[in-house]
């Protein structure tokens, strides 16, 4: 079985974490798209359970929360009609938390936009904290109970509830174009929130950085996810980019060194070496061994 080398893997992977598809880095790798899914895999899983063990006892007092829809196979409407649609397909929003100081995404959630999903989110965001934070959402009912039953009065919770006004004429030049926001509302939900920190800012340019980055997030093309466990390898492995490899310009250094989560800033040479160590240690082969004649 033919193994990739290093040089190989850091190329797949500075390819996908900058926002190329499969097909455009085997394209580029002169590698076949099953190579590439199958590192993607293994990235993945390997990023997912590292940042889970690394992020404890948090120092973060500035949190923001959003969520952000993309689909996999299908869009919900289309699924019905869709050819071998798998279980889970459909549109999948995908819940983030950021830091405000050191723009640390510690908890994300895969899963629809009730309060289950943000049930979930909120619970492992507060088990990774070390002490009380000023939480600021937006107005979506879901967060409220989440909210208060993770953190219940031990939490500074506000919501920013952004006011749109109707849509533009939809012709060939705006058919696509967002709702004007016409102002915003600051709600003090739970404890004494700063008004001055009620902010979503942070989170909302989370969101693009996304879009951006990963190609099965960018919205009116073709590129989308066909599974949903690929799409969440997806999401870990651009987080463990984000978090300890990419320096962040106005703190010029990464999230994860800025949090006190490392004392170094990762290169991708360190991400590769993380997922190879992480990876089953290939089998010894045996010795051929001659069949014994059976003949007298």
């Amino acid at each position: 079985m033919n193994i990739l080398n290093t040089h190989t893997r850091k190329l797949i992977i500075r390819l996908l974490v900058e926002g190329n598809s499969i097909r455009a880095t085997a394209r580029i790798a002169e590698v076949s798209r099953n190579t590439v899914n199958k590192l993607l895999i293994d990235a993945g899983k390997a990023c997912a359970e590292y940042q889970d063990s690394a992020f404890q006892d948090l120092p973060c007092r500035r949190m923001e929360v959003d969520e952000i829809w993309s689909f996999v196979y299908a869009k919900e409407k289309n699924v019905p009609r869709a050819t071998s649609a798998p279980d889970k397909a459909g549109d999948v929003w995908t819940w983030t938390a950021i830091c405000a100081d050191t723009k640390l995404v510690p908890v994300w959630r895969l899963g629809d936009r009730t309060s289950m999903t943000a049930i979930d989110l909120m619970d492992d965001l507060r088990a990774r904290l070390s002490n009380r934070i000023q939480l600021t959402s937006d107005g979506h009912k879901a967060y409220f109970d989440a909210v208060e039953g993770a953190f219940g009065g031990d939490v500074d919770y506000a919501q920013l509830v952004k006011i749109y006004g109707q849509a533009p004429e939809q012709d060939k030049t705006t058919r696509y174009s967002p709702s004007i926001c016409t102002g915003s509302k600051k709600k003090k939900m739970i404890g004494q929130p700063d008004s001055k920190l009620i902010s979503t800012s942070y989170v909302e340019r989370q969101n693009l950085t996304m879009r951006m980055s990963m190609r099965r997030f960018t919205r009116l093309t073709n590129a989308f996810s066909k599974k949903l466990e690929n799409h969440a390898h997806a999401v870990a492995l651009h987080f463990m980019y984000y978090n300890f490899c990419r320096i962040h310009l106005t703190l010029e250094t990464t999230p994860a060194k800025k949090a006190g989560v490392t004392d170094q800033v990762w290169s991708i040479e360190d991400l590769v070496r993380m997922v190879e160590q992480s990876l089953p240690k290939p089998k010894k082969r045996g010795k051929y061994k001659p069949r014994k004649s059976n003949s007298n």
